[in-house]
């Protein structure tokens, strides 16, 4: 379940929610009482793997590591046609 920011153009109070993508969106305030609950928006979408083993498209094969291995010291077999 994701979780969503809000902040209240009120008070300025901030909250984080988990709700379902299908539920529609808190209006009402818990601080004031106030419906003027706004979504924000936030960079959901930066999730990034990182370190050894990790691969972009998560089907890399040894092979293919190997070749991306070596080009990066120089030996590249693409770059020799």
């Amino acid at each position: 379940m994701p979780t969503y920011e809000y902040a209240c153009a009120s008070c300025g109070h901030q909250l984080e929610v988990k709700q379902r993508i299908s539920e529609d969106p808190l209006t009402e305030c818990p601080e004031c009482k106030e419906p003027s609950l706004r979504k924000q928006l936030n960079n959901a979408g930066s999730f990034v793997l990182k370190g050894g083993g990790w691969y972009k498209d998560g089907y890399s094969s040894a092979k293919e590591r190997e070749n991306a291995s070596s080009c990066s010291t120089g030996t590249c077999p693409a770059a020799d046609s």
